[in-house]
């Protein structure tokens, strides 16, 4: 066996207890430790049913071979990256299968001061360590578990992002999806001058009202009935771990991520001129223009955290957006937030004195888009080289996958990084019939 099925290009995710159990945990906390030589981690959990034994064997390998163990128990993801630097530890692990079905887990590695861990950067060296049973180190001492709660803490370091007394008296309708974000905001609720209407609040392992993933047209109702029932200025859902959240306007319209890049961009360019912001390739007119026009520098990076991250510590980006849901802020360790967009962007509605369909009609108008679109298909790498060569008469980038640009409309098509689809986005100048017409063109030649 040269590879372990549940490590990732990202992360480590799989069915429990086939592809990840117990066992594995206690292996994965012994070889992470012997890889940073760890005198100090960080540990947290998501809500699914497994995550307390998979997190107990984690926390007993990384004792074993000497670390100490901070568990700040039920959590999101964006406690880990601000409890790691926070606690001045060597590393810390995320327990989550984020929004997967609730029969998987998984788990979401930092080294010190926040920096991802991917497959590239230490996760294969780990595998490994484990498939060749080089996991034991000779320590004089065994580690400790201390439980340790840090919301206040997290809750009140959020406070740097946005500026409460600038916030309207607004209607929000916040869905949990019964994941891990309603403690979170029903701690920092009092400080807030809104409303929350909340929905699916509770954390349960059982996710009786489907896995929180917004991405899932079906998954989008419930946020929509509440818009409506409360006559609310906005709704706002949320990932299994939160580290991501999804907006709806006031009229219950999904906003595609794409735009709340600029909007994001927009808000924070306002406040600090004249710096940089990273953004993927999927679509970026609508990026560039806003981050130009605001006085920013527009940075382009190949799309998936590890990238955008890299790229924002390498030209100082304060902020970086993927049309995924994925916001990435400087002063919170380069890392993604499910919490900050949340706050800026309600603030930004307040300070704009418009409602949120009338900040995105107009980047909706100007820069009209696909959204990504999925096709399972046999063999992805010869069809996007078939593609290539159809539209050679444009311009190329292969930064990430296929980018081809003319005049009126470009498009982006890359592969999966872990099964056979191609991810399709097209977007236009000002002509949503152009970016249809050539959307539809695209998957025929896709599916042909």
């Amino acid at each position: 066996m040269d590879n372990i099925n549940c490590f990732k290009a990202y992360d480590i995710r799989g069915k429990v207890p086939s592809e990840l159990n117990t066992e594995l945990a206690y292996k994965i906390g012994k070889a992470y430790a012997k890889f940073l030589n760890a005198k100090k981690i960080i540990i947290g959990h998501d809500v699914r049913k497994s995550s307390e034994e998979l997190s107990e064997a984690l926390a007993k390998g990384l004792n074993e071979n000497g670390a100490d163990v901070i568990d700040i128990g039920l959590c999101g993801t964006e406690m880990i990256y601000y409890a790691t630097p926070a606690l001045d530890a060597d590393g810390g692990i995320m327990i989550t299968a984020s929004h997967n079905p609730k029969e998987y887990n998984g788990m979401k590695f930092v080294k010190r001061d926040s920096v991802p861990v991917g497959y590239d950067s230490g996760l294969h060296e780990i595998e490994q360590m484990i498939l060749r049973n080089n996991i034991e180190m000779n320590v004089d001492t065994h580690g400790k578990v201390t439980k340790q709660n840090v919301m206040d803490a997290f809750i009140n370091n959020l406070k740097k992002f946005y500026d409460k007394d600038k916030i309207k008296p607004l209607n929000v309708v916040v869905n949990a999806g019964n994941g891990c974000v309603g403690p979170a905001l029903e701690k920092i609720e009092p400080s807030l001058p809104i409303k929350m209407i909340k929905v699916f609040f509770e954390p349960d392992s059982d996710f009786p009202n489907g896995v929180p993933n917004p991405l899932l047209t079906e998954n989008r109702q419930s946020t929509m009935n509440a818009i409506a029932a409360n006559k609310a200025d906005l709704g706002v859902a949320w990932d299994g771990d939160y580290d991501r959240c999804f907006f709806f306007d006031e009229k219950g319209n999904f906003i595609e991520g794409y735009y709340i890049v600029g909007l994001l961009a927009k808000s924070i360019l306002k406040k600090n001129p004249g710096e940089s912001i990273v953004h993927d390739p999927r679509l970026i007119w609508n990026t560039v223009e806003i981050v130009k026009q605001n006085g920013g520098k527009p940075v382009v990076s190949k799309s998936g955290h590890a990238f955008i991250k890299e790229k924002m510590r390498e030209v100082n980006s304060i902020y970086g957006g993927e049309m995924s849901a994925h916001h990435y802020f400087r002063d919170n360790s380069y890392s993604d937030s499910g919490m900050i967009p949340f706050l800026l962007i309600m603030q930004l509605v307040s300070e704009e004195n418009k409602p949120l369909s009338q900040l995105v009609e107009e980047m909706i108008k100007a820069y009209p888009c696909s959204g990504e679109i999925n096709s399972k298909i046999d063999n992805p790498a010869n069809k996007i080289t078939e593609i290539e060569k159809i539209y050679s008469d444009g311009k190329e980038d292969h930064l990430d996958g296929l980018s081809v640009e003319y005049d009126k409309w470009r498009f982006n098509l890359r592969m999966s990084n872990t099964e056979p689809i191609i991810r399709l986005n097209v977007e236009s100048r000002n002509d949503i019939k152009l970016m249809q017409e050539k959307t539809e063109e695209l998957l025929r030649l896709i599916k042909s």
